[in-house]
């Protein structure tokens, strides 16, 4: 009988010796285990005349089972902050102890001969890819240069926007006072023109522009009389009060207290604690405030509820007469004095 061998392809132990490769079972295994490797490695030899080259992502950390080294290899080859995508597996199959090891295992398990240069990658295709990646990497840096452009000329044209923007609001601006102004109507025209022209330039909060004065164009001769305010009443314009902080007479005329008070707010809440207790338990109709007389029996022995009744009676009695007599003793003691 044949030594006992553990076969990992189909996790079993077998004693037929050499025999068990050529099963039908072992070979249906075989086959389902190389085409789950087999995409993984089509996709990495396309990559060998166009490398593509990405930012790094935690992502990329991705790991692949070798099926002939029996190990696990780094999909993609990271260095920093970019990734050669399929550079690791890549680098794995143009390896020579990936070439040993394959030859071992389509031996070993007498796989199809036709699908084992499939996983293998040739010297020469690897240095293809060596040239192809260094050209990724070039036209990477390229981009990134041009998007670093462009972001600092896009930081650049907010900055003088800005700049501009505060420029025009600290420029002063000289605005004509209509009170000495002339009456006649050149003057008015003149006016108006300056509103009109200063109308028409362009303003950095986009307000719609003015309207045309035509009113002031009649010909007629206006005067300004000043501004009427009605005496006694003033206005937030006129520098009065606003009436949002002019205190009531009824607040000014005492500290009135508003909401309950301290202790009130303390009654209340032990009302409420005392609320969530069931209603039937033991003591709960009792008045704490009420005085205790010195005739009070205990309902049980003591404390720790030893002993009969009649002897917690007694020695009740017993501490209220040697109390009532240190009273007593202390009284006379300061009448004495």
């Amino acid at each position: 009988m044949a030594p006992a061998q553990r076969c990992p392809l189909c996790r079993q132990t077998f004693f037929c010796g050499r025999g068990h490769v050529y099963s039908r079972k072992h070979q249906r295994q075989l086959k389902v285990a190389l085409e789950r490797l087999l995409p993984q490695v089509e996709a990495a030899r396309k990559a060998v005349r166009a490398a593509q080259v990405e930012r790094y992502v935690p992502e990329h950390e991705r790991w692949c089972w070798c099926l002939c080294c029996g190990c696990e290899v780094r999909k993609h080859l990271s260095h920093g902050n970019l990734t050669v995508l399929h550079g690791g597996l890549l680098e794995h199959l143009a390896s020579p102890e990936h070439k040993k090891a394959t030859n071992r295992f389509w031996w070993e398990n007498k796989a199809e001969f036709q699908m084992k240069e499939k996983f293998l990658i040739s010297p020469q295709d690897f240095a293809r890819f060596k040239k192809s990646m260094v050209k990724s990497l070039d036209s990477y840096e390229e981009k990134e240069d041009e998007v670093i452009k462009e972001m600092a000329a896009q930081i650049r044209e907010v900055e003088q926007s800005r700049q501009e923007m505060v420029r025009s609001v600290l420029e002063p601006q000289t605005v004509p006072d209509p009170e000495e102004g002339s009456s006649a109507p050149g003057s008015w025209n003149g006016t108006s023109s300056q509103v009109a022209s200063t109308s028409q330039q362009p303003s950095y909060l986009d307000l719609p522009p003015a309207p045309e004065l035509d009113w002031m164009e009649t010909g007629q001769p206006l005067t300004f009389i000043g501004h009427q305010d009605t005496p006694g009443i003033g206005n937030i314009h006129s520098g009065a009060t606003p009436p949002w902080m002019v205190q009531d007479e009824d607040c000014s005329s005492g500290n009135q207290q508003i909401g309950p008070s301290y202790e009130e707010f303390l009654k209340e809440k032990e009302k409420q604690k005392l609320k969530k207790l069931p209603p039937d338990r033991v003591g709960a109709n009792f008045d704490h405030s009420s005085s205790t007389s010195a005739g009070w029996l205990p309902s049980f022995g003591r404390v720790w509820n030893n002993g009969r009744r009649w002897q917690s009676r007694h020695q009740f009695k017993t501490e209220a007469a040697a109390r009532n007599k240190q009273q007593s003793h202390k009284g006379k003691t300061l009448m004495a004095s």
